[in-house]
């Protein structure tokens, strides 16, 4: 080896272009090789993918990216920076208090602590001070310390120590950084100073768990955020206003959707008649298109032996995340899954290729033990249900059945107006199937994607391990994205539960299982639901469709003969027949978020008409009883978005 290949290191530039610097240079090393005005405003770098500090030392072979202030990553870098300048307010005010973790998140940062007792309240005079912190303008600077003196500033701190005993093993010195008189074991980056953080606020408190698990100390979280500028600070808190506003937690509570009690558990909603009311029109809905596209209704119990769970290879990676119960001494466990129940379904009786493919539907409760801090509303919960679907196919029916679930997957999105992301995740590095199979998969599933003129993104190894898949996300009121509709082939358990069908050849053949669910999980898709309607559901969905409100008692018995003509047609409609005055059930008719009210009076009566206003405070007299059930029909069976009947 020559003496230049000992002491030199190649990096590739983002433009694909090599650059030869001295073994030990750093990221803001590489940037100033580049050019002094890149170099003076490096603040940090990417390094294989990685965020890293810039004095992090660049090594041969690794593709780099310089971070700048214009860069997308840099709120990340501040937003960093942020966690430190609140845990040095944090203990400037409480100098007991004890940090454990603060990363940087999409929208913020948080930091987890301990010895002291916060509540909201104490957050105010928490953000005063790191406003303060700010305005001094501190230096943030990387130091090296030795490790024995590590453990020697940490010996009051477990946390710390086991920081230093797990990511930070083997590290000597070990990376601390440093701003006035505050200093934190930290890997970076770190923005220059606390000056460059233009916005800051803190938001909320909740509790965690030290590493996430629920067996570890009880720790608080401190949520808060940090922007390069006030005004994009003020611009997010506005919109965090208004998706509170929104909130389904609130809105489910205002509207008696449902309730999480306590007593009942944690993680495990209980839906109350009118939430229900609209989890079966989900439903009706979803079956309605099931049935349609051939598939066919299958039941499958809420607990089975593990003796399934070994076999389909779930025990093995969700055993942590089951409930799982002794009888008569064998284990058994609540379904986290419904796909091994439908393979066992499928292997009951013999199949031809000619019967291919075979596809089952099913509502199915499925329970996952996620921990107790991730736990929220619907959005993350102990028992939920998937619209289920799995296929049994032909390799050469794939593309054909990921097709024909796209159309239903979109017409459903279309139906809702939602908005939504598609990502197409490929075969990660431990994964069963051929390479042939897998490049067909893969391609087909890119085909159909294609065809259908779909952006979307490829997210490269993030595939299951049994097949590559094509996921939707929705957005809810607060930013953040969830798991929706999927569609996932599988060759792995085929494999495992050695299913067959007789091919043109009359030989045995495996078939491919196709996983799909429509709205992902009820749960999280009425969550959705909720947000992005505001709790003004479409008249097809809303608990209450309509409501007649009498004038007077005088008029009781004709408001019960409109609404009883509707509740013969299969509408949801009441009678408001207290003693508050007109405007009040108007104004209590609004606060429900009905799509109809009709009211009704002598003069309606003796017309046979009524008069008809709806949520947008629009109101109609006069109105042919007739011609407005007609309508009703119509909004009904079309889905309508919004109540239209005054459109016209």
């Amino acid at each position: 080896m020559s003496q230049q290949e000992e002491t030199t290191v190649t990096v590739e530039l983002p433009d694909g272009s090599t650059l030869d610097v001295p073994s030990g240079t750093t990221v803001e090393g590489v940037a100033y090789e580049i050019g002094p005005g890149l170099g003076s405003d490096t603040v940090a770098g990417i390094l294989d993918g990685e965020l890293v500090a810039k004095e992090a030392e660049v090594y041969d072979g690794a593709a780099i990216e310089i971070v700048t202030p214009s860069a997308d990553e840099y709120v990340e870098v501040l937003r960093h920076s942020a966690a430190h300048v609140f845990a040095q307010a944090l203990q400037r005010l409480y100098p007991d208090a004890k940090l454990t973790i603060g990363p940087w998140t999409d929208d913020g940062f948080y930091y987890d602590i301990t010895g002291v007792d916060l509540d909201e309240d104490d957050l105010e005079a928490i953000e005063e001070e790191a406003h303060g912190i700010i305005e001094e303008d501190l230096d943030i600077e990387q130091v090296k310390v030795d490790r024995e003196d590590a453990f020697e500033r940490y010996e009051d701190n477990e946390f710390k120590r086991e920081i230093l005993e797990t990511e930070a093993a083997g590290s000597d010195p070990v990376s601390f950084y440093e701003q006035g008189e505050f200093a934190d074991l930290c890997q970076g980056p770190h923005v220059d100073s606390t000056g460059e953080i233009g916005g800051f606020a803190l938001l909320e408190i909740s509790a965690s768990y030290w590493r996430g698990d629920e067996d570890n100390e009880t720790l608080t979280r401190v949520y808060g955020t940090a922007f390069p500028t006030e005004d994009e600070l003020e611009a997010f808190l506005e919109q965090r206003r208004k998706a509170q506003e929104r909130d389904h937690r609130r809105i489910g509570q205002e509207m008696d959707l449902f309730s999480i009690d306590e007593t009942t558990g944690p993680g495990l909603p209980l839906y109350e008649p009118n939430g229900k009311t609209v989890l079966n029109e989900l439903s009706e809905y979803v079956a309605s298109l099931n049935r349609e596209a051939g598939y066919d209704e299958v039941e499958t119990p809420h607990v089975f032996r593990t003796e399934l769970w070994k076999k389909s290879g779930h025990y093995d990676n969700y055993v942590d995340d089951m409930f799982l119960l002794e009888v008569n001494d064998e284990e058994y466990g609540l379904k986290p899954m419904n796909c091994p129940g439908h393979a066992t379904i499928f292997d009951q009786k013999s199949w031809s290729y000619r019967d291919l493919p075979i596809r089952y539907f099913e509502d199915g409760k499925v329970y996952r033990r996620e921990q107790r801090g991730e736990l929220s509303g619907l959005s993350r919960t102990w028992a939920f249900t998937i619209d289920d679907g799995h296929l049994f196919v032909r390799p050469d029916q794939i593309e054909a059945e990921v097709l024909a679930i796209m159309d239903i997957i979109l017409d459903i999105l279309a139906a809702f107006d939602l908005d939504y992301t598609v990502q197409l995740a490929t075969r990660p590095e431990k994964s069963v199937g051929s390479d042939e199979i897998w490049e067909k998969a893969e391609s087909q599933l890119q085909a159909v994607l294609d065809g259908q003129d779909v952006d979307y993104v490829v997210e490269e190894g993030d595939g299951a391990f049994y097949g590559p898949k094509i996921d939707f996300a929705f957005e809810d009121a607060l930013g953040r994205h969830w798991d929706g509709p999927t569609v996932q082939l599988d060759f792995n358990m085929p494999e495992r539960f050695d299913l067959t069908y007789t091919g043109e050849d009359n030989d045995d053949h495996r078939p491919v299982m196709i996983h799909r669910a429509l709205y992902g999980s009820y749960e999280r898709f009425f969550m959705v639901l909720i947000e992005h309607f505001d709790g003004r559901f479409p008249l097809w969905l809303a608990p209450e469709q309509v409501r007649v409100l009498p004038l007077n008692e005088d008029v009781f018995d004709y408001a019960h003969e409109v609404a009883d003509t509707l509740e013969e047609d299969g509408f949801r409609v009441s009678v408001a027949t207290g003693d508050d005055t007109l405007q009040r059930k108007i104004r209590a008719g609004h606060d429900d978020n009905l799509p109809y009210m009709l009211i009704v009076g002598p003069d309606e009566r003796e017309a046979g008409t009524v008069s008809v206003r709806d949520r947008k405070e629009r109101t109609r007299n006069d109105v042919d009883r007739d011609a407005f059930y007609d309508h009703l029909r119509v909004e009904r069976e079309e889905k309508r978005l919004e109540p239209d009947f005054l459109d016209e």
